[in-house]
Parts: C-alpha cells; sequence; structure tokens
C-alpha cells in the first residue's frame, strides 16, 4: 500500500522537510504539498522589502522550482487537523487524506492581552507585511516635514525588531526622509538572553544609524497615535510595528494533540502524541531537554533534514533518528552592516574572536542566505540573489 504523506507550510521547516523527503522516498510514497502561498520566502531577508520593494524577486522562490514533478501542490490556507479521521481541512477546496502528516505551519504573532496592540500594529511575518510596513512608513514619512517627523516605533528588540530598526534607518538615509526610529524592548538590554557583547555590538550599530533605544519598561497599551508604558511617558507614533513574540496557528486550536499556545509538542525525533502527526519549526515545541529547540530558522533547516527522514523511516518501520539542535552561532544586519558572534568554525578555520563586524560579518549572512536557496533550488539561483541579501 503506497502511503499518504503530507506536509503543511512553506515556510524553513515545510520546504526543507519536502526537499528531504522527495530525496528520501524516492516515489515510494505519494508526497502531497499545502501552503497558503505558492512561493517560499526567505523570512529572515523579508526585512529587506522594507527598504527595497524590488528586493523580493530575490526572497521568494516558486514552489514549481522546489518542487518535483510528482509532488502535488495544493495552495490553499489550513483550517484544522483531525487526527482521528486522519484528514487536513482546509479553507477553499476538499479535505485531504493523510498516513502520515508533518506540521510546518510556522507561527503567528503573539500580542500577550496588551490591549490595542493588535489593532494599531503591523507585523512581520510574510511577504505581505514586509510591503505594508514599506507603504506606511514611505506614506508617513511623504507627510512629515522636518521639523515634525514621522514617528515610527518598533516593539519588540529581537532578531525581526532589530532587522527592521536597521531597514527603516537605511530607507530614511536613502530618501532623505524625515523619520525618527524608537526601538522598544520590555526587559532590560535589547536582543534580551544573549551575551552581553553581542548586545553592545547591535545597540552601537543601531545608535550610530540613529535609532532611539528604550529598553527596561513594557508597553501596556496601544492607541492608534501612540503607545503608553508601565512607568514612562507615552509615546507617539505614526506607524507601530510589533515584532515581540509568537504563538501558534490558529489551525491548531481543535486539534487532539498535546500542544501549549497551538504550538504542538513534539519529541525530539518530531513525532507528536499522536505517532502519525510531526511537526517542526514555530508550529512545534520539540523536546531537547532542559529546553526546547529555539524558534528560529537556524534551527527549522536543522530539524527539516532529520523530520523528513524520520517519516521515510516511520514508513519503513525503522528505528527514528534523535535530533540534537546545534548552535552554530548568530548573524544580525543592521541596515547594511552586520554583526555575527559565536559561529563555528568552518573548514577546520577557528575564528580569533567571538564577536565581529564590518564586511567578514555582512559576507557571511549572505553566504548563508545563499546556502540555504541553493539547497531548495540551485547555486545559480544563489548566485543571481546574491545583491539583494
Amino acid at each position: 500500500m503506497t502511503e499518504n504523506v503530507v506536509v503543511l507550510g512553506a515556510g524553513y521547516a515545510g520546504t526543507g522537510a519536502i526537499t528531504k523527503l522527495q530525496s528520501e522516498l524516492g516515489g515510494n510514497a505519494r508526497l502531497t504539498w499545502i501552503a497558503d502561498v505558492d512561493y517560499h520566502l526567505v523570512l529572515h531577508e523579508s526585512h529587506r522589502v522594507i527598504r527595497d520593494p524590488s528586493v523580493r524577486s530575490d526572497i521568494t522562490f516558486p514552489v514549481e522550482e522546489i518542487a518535483d514533478p510528482a509532488t502535488r501542490f495544493i495552495q490553499d490556507e489550513v483550517v484544522g487537523l483531525d487526527v482521528d479521521e486522519q484528514v487536513v481541512e482546509l479553507e477553499d477546496t476538499d479535505d485531504v487524506e493523510y498516513d502520515y502528516v508533518l506540521v510546518g505551519l510556522g507561527s503567528q504573532t503573539a500580542y500577550y492581552g496588551i490591549p490595542g496592540l493588535e489593532e494599531h500594529s503591523l507585523t512581520l511575518k510574510s511577504l505581505d507585511d514586509a510591503l505594508e510596513i514599506h507603504e506606511a512608513v514611505t506614506e508617513a514619512s511623504q507627510e512629515a516635514t522636518r521639523g515634525e517627523p514621522a514617528q515610527v516605533v518598533i516593539g519588540g528588540a529581537g532578531l525581526s525588531g532589530i532587522q527592521t530598526a536597521g531597514e527603516i534607518a537605511e530607507f530614511r538615509d536613502e530618501h532623505r526622509a524625515p523619520i525618527e526610529i524608537h526601538l522598544v524592548e520590555a526587559l532590560e538590554e535589547i536582543f534580551p538572553g544573549n551575551d552581553p557583547e553581542i548586545q553592545q555590538a547591535l545597540r552601537d550599530l543601531l545608535e550610530d544609524a540613529g535609532v532611539h533605544i528604550h529598553t527596561d519598561d513594557p508597553i501596556t497599551e496601544a492607541t492608534a497615535d501612540h503607545i503608553e508604558f508601565d512607568e514612562g511617558e507615552p509615546l507617539d507614533h505614526d506607524v507601530l510595528v510589533w515584532t515581540g513574540g509568537i504563538t501558534g496557528r490558529d489551525a491548531m486550536d481543535d486539534a487532539d494533540l498535546e500542544k501549549e499556545h497551538n504550538r504542538v509538542n513534539a519529541s525530539a525525533n518530531f513525532q507528536t502524541s499522536d505517532e502519525r502527526v510531526f511537526a517542526i519549526g514555530d508550529s512545534a515545541i520539540i523536546d531537547q531537554g532542559d529546553q526546547p529547540a529555539p524558534p528560529t530558522a537556524q534551527a527549522a533547516w536543522q530539524a527539516a533534514e532529520v523530520a523528513g527522514e524520520n517519516i521515510a523511516r516511520a514508513i519503513q518501520n525503522r528505528p527514528l533518528k534523535t535530533w540534537e539542535h546545534e548552535d552554530k552561532g548568530t548573524v544580525i544586519s543592521v541596515g547594511d552592516e552586520a554583526v555575527a558572534h559565536e559561529v563555528k568554525p568552518a573548514f577546520g578555520i577557528s575564528l580569533p574572536v567571538d564577536t565581529f563586524g564590518g564586511i567578514p560579518a555582512k559576507n557571511l549572512k549572505k553566504m548563508i542566505a545563499a546556502r540555504w536557496i541553493a539547497d531548495i533550488t540551485s547555486w545559480n539561483e544563489a548566485r543571481k540573489s546574491w545583491s539583494s541579501l
């Protein structure tokens, strides 16, 4: 009997898993790929679109460039997963039956119950989001003056918030636009939970770019024209971008699986509480002992490789592999600059410093994205995208 294997999502997790499954299954199963868009977005470079929308053609890749001819692709919104009937429920088309399903739907923005925040903020979770931020910043800057510059506020100083602030600063400089940029973080320091060395390096780049940094004071309410803090004075905004947190997709609401905030609990082999349902990426909370795997692109890339192989192993009644996340370091851009931290040695060459910037960091960030693009398409496609990365 030929098994039906279904992969949900076209982010790093879903796309990486499709690529691995196509090589592992070799036509010995029916493979279906379901996503709400017909392309893969290199999400960790989506902030580039905020500055220049033309970049989108270099960081989006049609599914037909990734999927084999034998892989069935369905563009639709996943609205539910019935594990008893073993079907994926779709918004506009017929339900899809599965023998094994891999949930890689990614996440959606968490607002933590802050009044008015969802209604009055933009997010950065998709290509459309990046385009919307570009349009909002452009419009606000056109209506502003030097005496009364547009106020752009980014809430959340994690990876997305820092990179968003950097791109808006580059937009401001390239267009000589009257914009003031504010980066707001509830905790004591930007890029919270990370080494003080990279925190300081990022703070230096942001301040050099003219970004005003506000830390150690959480947002308590957002309105159409300002945000309020627990202690400080309100801060006006013409554009408010929220990058402060993630939660699982609504599609997992009623799925009879163990989960937290709609993120599915998965063991280190990616199996969930239902042995025919696997989960990876931001959709999942993957057991790694003391703490789960981080919800990062790097972790999703690594996980997709093993998850794809494990589904093939499950079909063949072979033991599943246990995955252990390996942190290979951090590289973050601030506009045209970048900072790299604790990057694992490559090609047997040890790096003399833990944290570095300049051209080496910028090129390393480009190479990371280019390697991913090459893995899912080809090195020729990666080469064509290089200037936009």
